[in-house]
């Protein structure tokens, strides 16, 4: 099956509609991740169709639980989930976070070659990033614990923006460890087609 085919019966399955202009977007990004991947080693996945699944699938998933037009993808790695979401979210802007030149460099790339107008790619370790009024989403799926994530970012959302951490399972211990300042608004399961594992939306405010 060809990506196209593909990646219109993953969508089908998530009820997800999208313009064909946001669906080229889509696999060409694919199409410079497996590009790029051989040199730069992005992504530990291989298949592009498996990267339809388990990279852009997995990223847009959480598009309708966001709130707000600027966003901050923090540890965005190749762009995950910070590009996927640009390219149906045109109407806001990310700025794409890592620390490494190397994913930086390809961020670049996929920018200019997607004509991607809306993401802003920016080398600087998380807690150096220095931020003006703030955001009203910080996203990230790359934390290992959410405790860290708001330590390293507390300073990047706006007064009434919010933390938004994609994760595997939910651990209760991480839940009730959090800093006081900081309230679970909700715990979302997410649905990803044809990916057998567990996938949760953990959106946190400032109190």
């Amino acid at each position: 099956m060809d990506l196209l085919s593909k990646l219109n019966q993953l969508l089908a399955k998530a009820d997800i509609s999208l313009t064909d202009k946001q669906k080229q977007q889509l696999i060409g990004y694919v199409e410079l991740l497996v590009k790029w991947n051989k040199a730069y080693n992005l992504t530990s996945v291989r298949d592009p169709q498996q990267m339809l699944i388990r990279h852009i699938m997995d990223s847009i998933v959480v598009n309708g639980q966001l709130n707000g037009t600027t966003f901050i993808d923090v540890g965005t790695g190749p762009g995950l989930p910070g590009v996927p979401l640009a390219i149906v979210r045109p109407e806001s802007h990310f700025v794409l976070l890592d620390s490494l030149g190397k994913r930086i460099r390809f961020l670049k790339q996929v920018q200019h070659e997607l004509g991607l107008t809306n993401i802003e790619p920016i080398q600087s370790r998380v807690e150096e990033y220095p931020v003006g009024s703030g955001f009203d989403g910080v996203i990230s799926r790359a934390f290992a614990s959410l405790d860290d994530m708001l330590s390293w970012c507390h300073h990047l959302p706006s007064p009434t923006g919010h933390f938004y951490a994609l994760k595997g399972m939910i651990h209760n211990d991480e839940i009730t460890s959090l800093p006081e300042q900081f309230k679970v608004e909700s715990i979302i399961e997410l649905e990803v087609p044809e990916l057998d594992e567990q996938r949760h939306l953990v959106k946190i405010s400032i109190k």
